[in-house]
């Protein structure tokens, strides 16, 4: 076999891969937005119905009606920006510094930080954490759902081995012409690491916004809790048994994560290439 034959023959093979791969990865997602716009008995009719027959928004208005959705979904976007932010903002100051500063117990503030990657913060910390913002008088409030998680031994370790990666002679070159360690980071590092600043906020904000856990513990009042603790609601409420209403709450709280997505996707795309490209 030729060797132009063999090229074609696998990419034909890498081709039909991804494509069963990704109608594997979008079935759930098409059989939840199918069951959101059909009516119960589409639902549960036997044998099994995959493609839907008309268009139903009535799942979509009882899943507003059984819990405050619009005020959950706004609580979730205010706190997933916000820790999405501040994770952004340390992550990139503190990656900066271990990447291209020498200071002190350098290797053994960036081993021990790294190191808080091995603790289940969500099994360890949560009741002294949740006794910090008892005390702090932060229960039912955004500062307790936010605060906490506004850093992240992950971005650190992601923007310093990103921040490694950009040729020293830029810093000199800075350095020469007067630019300060600020003005060298806003003005030439930031802009050179847009994907990898992408990517993270996809990853971050993704995170953030299904975080379950803890904004049910700490958020008790229905006008703060989020949109992942809505959908247990719904799910708990007299419509538990409506699998059309909770799929479509579901693709309400899926909606954000997917545009946020699509949007950014070729910074993410960048940053994975890149990643790897550097090893």
């Amino acid at each position: 076999m030729k060797k132009s034959t063999r090229r074609l023959v696998n990419t034909i093979f890498v081709e039909i891969a991804l494509i069963i791969f990704s109608i594997i990865m979008f079935a759930p997602i098409f059989l939840a937005l199918t069951m959101s716009i059909q009516s119960s008995e589409f639902v549960f009719a036997y044998p099994p119905k995959i493609f839907p027959r008309g268009f139903n928004i009535e799942n979509y208005i009882h899943a507003f009606k059984i819990v405050p959705f619009g005020r959950m979904m706004w609580n979730s976007f205010v706190v997933a920006s916000l820790i999405t932010l501040g994770k952004l903002f340390t992550g990139i100051l503190a990656g900066y510094a271990y990447a291209n500063f020498k200071f002190k117990g350098d290797s053994l503030t960036f081993g021990l930080i790294f190191s808080t990657l091995y603790i289940p913060a969500e099994i360890l910390l949560i009741i002294p954490l949740f006794q910090v913002v008892s005390k702090l008088g932060w229960v039912n409030t955004y500062q307790a759902m936010i605060v906490p998680f506004i850093a992240s031994a992950t971005n650190v370790f992601l923007f310093q081995q990103h921040f490694k990666t950009i040729p020293r002679d830029f810093e000199d070159a800075a350095r020469i012409d007067g630019a300060s360690a600020m003005q060298y980071l806003t003005k030439i590092v930031l802009p050179l690491s847009r994907p990898v600043i992408g990517g993270a906020a996809i990853i971050n904000f993704t995170y953030a916004w299904n975080m379950y856990l803890w904004p049910m513990i700490v958020a008790m009042r229905d006008d703060m809790k989020t949109v992942q603790v809505a959908i247990n609601m719904i799910i708990n409420a007299e419509s538990s048994n409506n699998w059309g209403i909770i799929m479509a709450a579901t693709i309400i709280a899926l909606a954000p994560t997917l545009l946020l997505f699509f949007l950014l996707q070729d910074l993410f795309v960048k940053s994975l290439v890149g990643s790897g490209l550097k090893g």
